[in-house]
């Protein structure tokens, strides 16, 4: 809640301020670069280190960033580049948490449940991306300041929650860290064409098929609202997400796992498409809500089977690259479509992107066959 909230409090403040929907794409790409260059290293402190105290860490210091935040846009001297480095601030947790946290799920639950925990955290974080972005939307609305203090409360009950964690059974072994241990997530992915071929299906259909950086824009200029309109459309694919996880929870996938993979990343790009033309506020948060859904069957896919696939020693490395992927088709779609939206335009930019991603499913379909005929969620 607290991330995606001022996610969206930081668009608009980023959008208002200078009304350059390039900006809006600065904003994805320093999230990006600290995951960037910190990646490898957090997945090796991942498989080091107690996995809550990392998480407890990261989640302090962006409380601590948000009320930042808070107190330069408060006082008025928070400048757009100050809003820059609080965000490559937030990149840099991201980079140690996201991983850390994903790869601590499968050492308190069964594996025999794991399918299901995927897909029932998967629901409880879309419901985040609902509560988040509608909640920063309407919060702007009684002040610039009050997302952002309330995004810093909300990270300060995250960290309460991960101190009540039960220990997850005993401290990983310490091992000599190396050239190759640090790159050995690489090099299991790599050896796996299967992981590797969700995994990047993933990377690719998001950054191409993203319109989240630019939902300001429509929301200012082409969909004709405001700030309560954006957080509605930012809330609109969690709406969707979270649906079809609750789905997947109560009825998991079985057999065919690959193939509804790769016809629900079809289905993703597009919607993507639709909703790049679409003029009519119902209509473009009916597209979000089915891109939304389509997204979560490959979240969760993919997601089953880095879990499934990986040994207990390695996930922390292994999870760390698969967070790599996630924050590539995130930020690094949020800078993509910032700047093709400022060489052509915003609904370009956006249809451009879901054409994209649709070739990219014809063209994964044939490099990874693995993908085509993969039939459960163990591999």
């Amino acid at each position: 809640m607290g991330f995606q909230g001022s996610a969206v409090a930081i668009g608009w403040l980023v959008y208002d301020t200078t009304r350059n929907p390039f900006d809006l794409g600065l904003v994805g790409l320093f999230q990006f670069l600290p995951m960037l260059v910190l990646t490898f290293v957090a997945g090796q402190v991942a498989d080091l280190f107690d996995r809550r105290a990392i998480g407890l860490v990261c989640q302090l210091i962006e409380a601590v960033t948000m009320v930042f935040v808070a107190i330069g846009v408060w006082q008025g001297w928070l400048p757009v580049w100050g809003v820059f480095v609080a965000v490559a601030a937030m990149g840099c947790c991201a980079a140690f948490e996201r991983p850390t946290m994903a790869a601590l799920l499968p050492s308190i639950v069964p594996a025999s449940q794991l399918t299901q925990a995927v897909a029932t955290s998967t629901s409880v974080m879309q419901t985040a991306l609902i509560v988040g972005p509608a909640l920063g939307g309407v919060l702007y609305g009684f002040g610039d300041v009050v997302p952002f203090a309330a995004a810093a409360v909300a990270f300060l009950g995250a960290s309460f929650n991960v101190i009540r964690i039960v220990h997850p059974g005993e401290a990983p072994k310490r091992q000599p860290v190396t050239f190759e241990s640090v790159f050995a997530g690489v090099a299991f992915i790599w050896s796996k064409p299967l992981m590797l071929g969700a995994i990047s299906l993933d990377m690719f259909a998001v950054l191409l098929g993203g319109a989240t950086a630019l939902l300001p824009v429509y929301a200012r200029d082409i969909l004709d609202a405001g700030p309560w309109a954006l957080g509605l459309l930012r809330t609109s694919p969690a709406i969707g997400a979270v649906v079809m996880s609750l789905y997947l929870a109560r009825f998991p996938l079985k057999h065919g796992v690959g193939i509804k993979m790769l016809w629900a990343v079809g289905i993703f790009g597009v919607a993507t498409v639709v909703f790049a033309y679409s003029t009519n506020i119902a209509l473009s948060i009916a597209m979000l809500l089915i891109l939304g859904a389509a997204d979560t069957i490959s979240v969760v896919v993919r997601s089953s089977l880095v879990q499934l696939m990986t040994p207990e020693h390695m996930r922390g490395r292994v999870n760390a690259v698969n967070s790599l992927f996630i924050g590539t088709s995130n930020q690094l779609g949020e800078f993509r479509a910032g700047i093709t939206a400022g060489i052509m335009s915003p609904v370009m930019a956006v249809a451009v992107g879901g054409i994209g991603t649709i070739a990219v499913v014809l063209l994964w379909a044939r490099l990874f066959p693995a993908l085509r005929k993969v039939d459960t969620l163990a591999g």
